[in-house]
This record gives structure tokens, C-alpha cells and sequence, in this order.
């Protein structure tokens, strides 16, 4: 367990222990709070469902750690419930009150907040690094995203197709995803839109097709293509990676001085909110917890469990993206520089803003005041 890990679990220990009485937000009384995910349930969010957070209408399962006989949500006097994402604008749904605390990726926030003055705010850093990348065959000849110019690669939807947008366009390439692509000019690059099944796609109408490293990327491995017969286009390694997961709310909350009449403001619900979830993030990534926690997104995830082929069994595919995921988490498993959990580097959020203005998806300045690092002291937690 790192340093930071260990400090923030002490940190949250005691404060679980302090004996201050509230009217509400203790652990035999806790305060509901509803947090929105960004996809169905899978081992992406297997640190809030480590700290407690649980379906609506059902309560926490058996796998899930306690202490005391208390979740790490309810050692912090809260009752979270998941909301599932599938189809959902995770920051449309935190902006409409749907949720108070929600996950996304720093493009289709800033986006929202351009398009419809909501005022939302980035609270805490999840992923260290993005999980996006372009996965092809090696045999292609394809080596870098200057080698896609002429061809169709593969796609998703709903604002999950902009990082391969900025990487093209980074590399000087324009695609049929562009809208300021001057009439009767053809696209150095087309695209192929698919609903996140690559084997739709894969490998017979595209070139390459997008992935997540702990989720399409294995379902490829599944269809009989294994990891040294592929090419993979990692964002973050081509100069055009977009950071993705990491923790938001609304002004609206910070502000309030009195959340749902609880007698705790909103400040103090999201610090505690923070506290249980990295704590939660703390228990998964230790190696020794893995196969626990795989069973307790295997008890949630159902049908959203499954992989492809000869990977489809839903414990091996949920295997694969625990790992994936908790090295995202803690780059530091990976043999790169440890880092403290929840913490954002501004470096990459200002290069992500940079990329998506230079592609024109959202205007200069845009994204440069949806940052409350003050939120992430105030939960205990000392960034670099």
C-alpha cells in the first residue's frame, strides 16, 4: 500500500471515530446521496462499490468490505447509491439534480458546462491516466496515427468519438468528424460508427477500432486476436491523450450550508464523499483484495459482466478490467511514478483543454474554472 493510501485510510479512521453528534450523517443514520456512473455496472467503478455504493433499492452486498460492521460510505454517515449510466449524460444528470456527485470525462463536462451554463465542478482526479486507444491488427502496417490517412476506422457515440477526433487532428489529419470540413472535400481518415461491440467492426470493415484498454481491448483478445498479433494506439502515448474518470458536483451543493435539511452542508457531504470513495479505491487496488473485488462487481454487473469469444466468461473479462483499471488508478503499478489518489495533475487537465480547443469543441478559456481542489484538502487529502 503506498503512503498516501495508508495516510488518507488513517485520516478516515479517525474521523469516523470522532464522537461530534449530528442530526444526521452517522453511521446508524446516514445521508442518502446519489451518485450517477458513467456506464453500466463493471469493475470501472469498483472503488465506489468497495465503499458501499449500491443499486437504488438494495443495500450494500456481502463481498463488500466493512469495518465495524459499517461500509466505508457509512463510517462517513452516508447511504450512496449507484445509479447505473448506460445511455446517460453522467454530467446532464448531476447539472438536472438527478445525482448530486457524478463520473465523466473532462471533455464532456467542460462541454456541458459551455453549451448550458451549469456550473458543475471537478472535485477529485480518479484516472491518473486515460484507458482510450486505437486497436488494429499488427499485420496492418499501421504504427502510429499517421499511418491511418485513406483509411475507416472504428467509432462510438455520444462524445465518446472526440479523443480519436483530437488525435487526427493532432497529427494533421482531418475525418468526417469534423464539422469545419470545407464542402466537397474529402476526409484524410471516414469512420465507421459502432455501439462498443468491436467484433460489429472488427477487423473486416475497419482498419482500427476504438477500445478502452480495460474493456473492448480484452473483448478483441476474446475474438481470437491475441495481444502480440494486434497494434494498439494508446492516446496517452501519441500526444493526444484526454483525461478521463474522475469526480464532480454541482456549486450548488458546495454552497449549500444545510444538504437536504441535514443540518451538514454540502461542502462537508462531498468531503466525506471523496474520503469513503478513495478509501474505497485504496481497498481495490491492493493485490490482495483483487478476487473479492471482482465478485462484487460480478454480483452487480449481470449481463454487463460478459467479455467476447473465448474471453466472454464474466469473471475472466472482469478480471482483466480490475487490473486494467487499478493501474490507471495508481500508474505506479505499472513501474511509473507513484501518485497520491484523487489528485489531478493540472499539467494534463490544461494540455486536455488545449487539445479539445484546438479541434474547436469548446471555446478558449472554456474549462478553466471548474476546478475545486479546496474540496480534496478539505477531505484530508495533500497534493503535490
Amino acid at each position: 500500500m503506498s503512503r498516501s493510501f495508508a495516510t488518507l485510510i488513517l485520516f478516515a479512521a479517525l474521523t469516523a471515530c470522532d464522537g461530534g453528534a449530528a442530526p444526521a450523517g452517522t453511521p446508524d443514520d446516514p445521508v442518502r446521496v446519489v451518485f450517477q456512473s458513467k456506464w453500466f455496472p463493471q469493475a470501472q467503478f469498483a472503488g465506489y462499490y468497495a465503499a458501499g455504493g449500491h443499486p437504488e433499492g438494495e443495500a450494500a452486498g456481502a463481498m463488500v468490505p466493512r469495518e465495524g460492521g459499517y461500509t466505508f460510505y457509512e463510517q462517513e454517515g452516508l447511504d450512496v447509491v449507484v445509479l447505473d449510466g448506460g445511455g446517460v449524460n453522467p454530467s446532464g444528470a448531476v447539472a438536472s439534480g438527478e445525482a448530486q456527485f457524478g463520473t465523466d470525462w473532462i471533455a464532456n463536462m467542460v462541454r456541458e458546462v459551455e453549451e448550458n451554463d451549469h456550473e458543475l465542478r471537478h472535485i477529485a482526479q480518479i484516472f491518473q491516466r486515460p484507458g482510450f486507444e486505437m486497436v488494429g491488427l499488427a499485420d496492418s502496417g499501421v504504427t502510429s496515427f499517421d499511418d491511418l490517412r485513406g483509411s475507416t476506422i472504428g467509432v462510438w457515440d455520444f462524445g465518446n468519438e472526440y479523443p480519436v477526433q483530437v488525435c487526427l487532428r493532432s497529427h494533421g489529419m482531418t475525418s468526417d468528424l469534423d464539422d469545419d470540413l470545407p464542402p466537397g472535400q474529402e476526409p484524410d481518415v471516414t469512420t465507421l460508427s459502432y455501439a462498443f461491440d468491436p467484433g460489429l467492426v472488427f477487423p473486416d470493415d475497419v482498419a482500427m477500432a476504438s477500445a478502452m484498454v480495460y474493456n473492448e481491448l480484452d473483448q478483441i483478445v476474446g475474438l481470437g486476436h491475441p495481444l502480440d498479433t494486434l497494434v494498439r494506439l494508446p492516446t496517452a502515448e501519441h500526444g493526444c491523450g484526454l483525461l478521463e474518470d474522475f469526480i464532480f458536483t454541482t456549486q450548488a451543493l458546495l454552497d449549500d450550508p444545510d444538504f437536504e435539511g441535514t443540518g451538514i452542508s454540502g461542502r462537508e457531504i462531498a468531503e466525506r464523499f471523496i474520503r469513503a470513495t478513495l478509501r474505497g479505491w485504496a481497498w481495490v487496488i491492493e493485490e490482495g483484495n483483487r478476487e473479492q473485488a471482482t465478485e462484487l462487481v460480478l454480483a452487480l454487473c449481470g449481463d454487463t459482466c460478459d467479455g467476447s469469444g473465448s474471453r466472454q466468461d464474466p469473471r475472466v473479462h472482469q478480471s482483466w478490467q480490475l487490473e486494467r483499471v487499478s493501474e490507471l488508478v495508481q500508474p505506479g503499478l505499472l513501474g511509473e511514478p507513484e501518485v497520491t489518489p484523487g489528485c489531478l495533475d493540472r499539467a494534463d487537465y490544461d494540455e486536455t483543454l488545449r487539445l479539445l480547443r484546438d479541434v474547436g469543441f469548446v471555446r478558449e478559456g472554456s474549462g478553466d474554472d471548474l476546478l475545486r481542489p479546496d474540496v480534496l484538502d478539505g477531505a484530508g487529502v495533500s497534493c503535490p
